[in-house]
This record gives C-alpha cells, sequence and structure tokens, in this order.
C-alpha cells in the first residue's frame, strides 16, 4: 500500500527474483516405475499404489510450494502451462517423469516461447502422453503433431490437416530412452523424405516443425490470448487487447515481457478484470490457505480437489481445465463448501471473536485481503457473524472471494 501500484508491481513481476521459502520445500519422493510391469499381480499392484501414492505427495509438494512462495508469479505462470501442455497422470502413470515435467515448465516457462516448446516436445512425460513413443516411418502417429498446432501453438483454424500429418512425419523416430532416461531420436525410424509445414518445406525434423509453428503469426495471438485469459478475463485471439500484447511479447516472444504487459495494460485494471475469472479450486484452496497462515500439509486436503475435479498431474484431457462456468456446478461448489468448513475448523478464530460482531464481516474481508463486501454479501455474512467459524467459511464462499 505505501510502496504503490506501479512499485509493487515492479517487484512481482521479476521473474529473476530468488524464493528460497518455495525451493525449501522438501522435494518429494519418486521411484522409476519399472517397464514393463511385474508380471505378477500383487507385485504389479503394489507398484501401481505407490507411484498412484507418490503422485498424490507430489501435488501436495507444489501446493505448498504455491502457499509459501514470496514470488507467486513464478508459480502461478508454471500452474498456466501446466494447464496449456496439459499432461495427465491417468496415462503417464510415472510420478517422476511429471515431477520433471513440472520442473522443465518452472525452469522455462518465463524464457523465449520456442525454447519451452522445444524442451517440452521433448519431454518423456509428453512423449508418452501424446503417443510419439509409437512415431515411426510408414506409422506417423499424428496425436503430437495435432496437439502442438490445436492447442499449443497456433489455434484453430491456422493449420490443414496436410499440415498435421507433415509434421508427424517429422516427429518419426522420436523416443523416450528408459535406459538413458531421457529423449532419444532413432534415425532407423525417421522418415527423412520432403516435407512441407506453414510453406516450409524440406527434410524436417521435429525441431524445424516446433520452430516454424512457434514464430508462425498465429502463435504470438494464440499464446497471448490464453495468457491474458488465464490472470484477467478470457479474450479471443483477435481481440483488440491482443494486438497491444502481440506488439510487447516481440519477436523472440519472450514470456516475460508477455507477462507483464498483461499486468501493465489498462484492461487488466478494469472492473471486467477484477471480476472476469472464477478461481479454481487449486486456487481457491492455494488463496485460501496463504490468506490464513496454513500449510498444504495433509492428504485430507486432496479431497476437496479432487471432489471440485481439479487435481494438479492430472487434468481431464488434453484440453486442460475449463474456465468459469464450468466451477459453478453444484457439485464443485458443494465440494469448496466442504473444504472452506475444513480450513475454517483448523484456525484459530478468536481474533475474529474478539471484534465486535457488526464489525466481523468486514474483519474477515481484510484477512482475505479482500475489498467491500456487496449489499447482498454483507447482508448474508452478518446472519453469521456470531458464529466465527461459520462466518469464515461463507467468507471464503463468497462470491468475492471466488472471483479473481
Amino acid at each position: 500500500m505505501a510502496a504503490g501500484y506501479p512499485a509493487t508491481l515492479d517487484r512481482l513481476l521479476d521473474l529473476t527474483r530468488p524464493d528460497p521459502p518455495a525451493d525449501a520445500v522438501p522435494a518429494p519422493t519418486v521411484t522409476p516405475v519399472p517397464d514393463p510391469l511385474p508380471a505378477d499381480a500383487n507385485e504389479r499392484r503394489t507398484v501401481q499404489n505407490r507411484a498412484l501414492d507418490e503422485t498424490r505427495r507430489m501435488i501436495l509438494w507444489w501446493l505448498d510450494r504455491m502457499v509459501v512462495s514470496t514470488n507467486p508469479l513464478r508459480e502461478k505462470l508454471t500452474w498456466f502451462w501446466h494447464g496449456h501442455f496439459a499432461t495427465a497422470f491417468t496415462k503417464v502413470r510415472e510420478p517422476a517423469l511429471l515431477y520433471r515435467q513440472n520442473q522443465l515448465l518452472r525452469q522455462y516457462g518465463a524464457g523465449p516461447f520456442e525454447a519451452l516448446a522445444q524442451a517440452v516436445a521433448k519431454d518423456p512425460a509428453m512423449i508418452l502422453w501424446l503417443d510419439t513413443n509409437t512415431n515411426s516411418q510408414g506409422k506417423a502417429n499424428e496425436n503430437f503433431s495435432r496437439e502442438l498446432m490445436e492447442l499449443f501453438t497456433l489455434g484453430i483454424g491456422n493449420y490443414t490437416e496436410k499440415d498435421v500429418s507433415e509434421g508427424a512425419r517429422a516427429f518419426t523416430g522420436w523416443r523416450f530412452d528408459r535406459t538413458a532416461d531421457g529423449f532419444a531420436f532413432l534415425p532407423t525410424l525417421h522418415d527423412d523424405g520432403i516435407k512441407t509445414v506453414l510453406g516450409a518445406s524440406g527434410p524436417l525434423k521435429g525441431e524445424d516443425v516446433v520452430r516454424t509453428v512457434t514464430q508462425a503469426p498465429p502463435t504470438a495471438r494464440h499464446i497471448a490470448a490464453k495468457l491474458f485469459g488465464h490472470f484477467a478475463y478470457p479474450v479471443a485471439p483477435d481481440d483488440r487487447v491482443v494486438d497491444d500484447l502481440v506488439a510487447a511479447f516481440g519477436r523472440d516472444l519472450n514470456v516475460t515481457n508477455l507477462v507483464q504487459a498483461v499486468f501493465r495494460h489498462p484492461a487488466f485494471q478494469s472492473p471486467a478484470a477484477r471480476t472476469g475469472l472464477v478461481k479454481q479450486p487449486v486456487e481457491h484452496l492455494v488463496g485460501a490457505l496463504r490468506a490464513l497462515g496454513l500449510r498444504a500439509d495433509r492428504l485430507s486436503m486432496l479431497d476437496g480437489l479432487r471432489d471440485a475435479g481439479q487435481m494438479p498431474f492430472d487434468p481431464p484431457d488434453v484440453n486442460g481445465w475449463p474456465q468459469n462456468g464450468y466451477w459453478l456446478g453444484t457439485s464443485s461448489s458443494l465440494a469448496r463448501l466442504k473444504q472452506s468448513e475444513m480450513l475454517a475448523q483448523t484456525i484459530d478464530v478468536s481474533g475474529i471473536g474478539a471484534v465486535v460482531k457488526k464489525d466481523r464481516p468486514a474483519y474477515v474481508g481484510r484477512m482475505l485481503s479482500l475489498g467491500p463486501w456487496s449489499k447482498r454479501t454483507a447482508g448474508a455474512l452478518a446472519e453469521v457473524a456470531g458464529e466465527p467459524r461459520m462466518l469464515l467459511a461463507a467468507a471464503l464462499m463468497s462470491p468475492e472471494n471466488l472471483l479473481n
């Protein structure tokens, strides 16, 4: 408050700042999953259950990083890329690979977009998720090529089916080598013929296709629109706001420049941005934990996320998670209510109880870093002001707290 908005923004947008509290959260235990799985049913079940348990504890690790972070934008950006390059445990089944991908998104997520896309394309979890491991000369698998163009870079309408099939040929021979525990290129499985993608022709390899699609003009608009939609409110790639963002994104497509342009844009400070997004369950939980001084330290905290329909490392499909109205359904709302009640039962509410009853709703609003309550919300909170825990749970479920 004392520094003012511009100076505070400068500090928050400095993605190079160290983040000792987040980095001090102990790394999760992740055990390599044998391939193939044991033939014995009991041994196989043991391996699978261990992988599932390690993934749940890995989710707590990431949530705790978000909660204690002193550079929260880095974690929020990593969360954005996790939804953009959506990869799920339900198919990958290997927590060690998902952990490595998470670190990759954090490492590359604020730099040049092409470097990020190239790294993700060779990431073992992504290779398994989109079946690049089965992509061979004469039997090209189009899954990764299609999602690279449709979701990760260009966006729908900016490529052809021919581009997809030609791109798939370029990725033949790409593999996850378990012996080397990393990416491998097998020339004997690669189609080295002439290919044409977005007008670029030659004996293209996968790296050439990634470079071509990331540098194509529609990609800058697609990524700028998605990033603005993650932090402010949904916009289409042809929105006027995106014009300004693309100019800032620059020829090198530096993500830090784009993030700064989003937060400094006048539209970001508009009323539309203040209420432009429904918080996703993960954002709602992490925000509550930060505000209440709690840690993500119990597996039971994941029950609410599961019931609400959002478990990190397990998006529903390659599209990631939907926005806004998707999170206002009955089951999702009920799950958040139960979680809010659980959090309210966890903390010491004597500070709320020490406040004069009529002032308690405003006091709780300040606890949650919220502005003045609307008349309707204030009236609803006044009815439960005599019960501090109920008041806190209701405030956590208020429209003011559910909207970003």
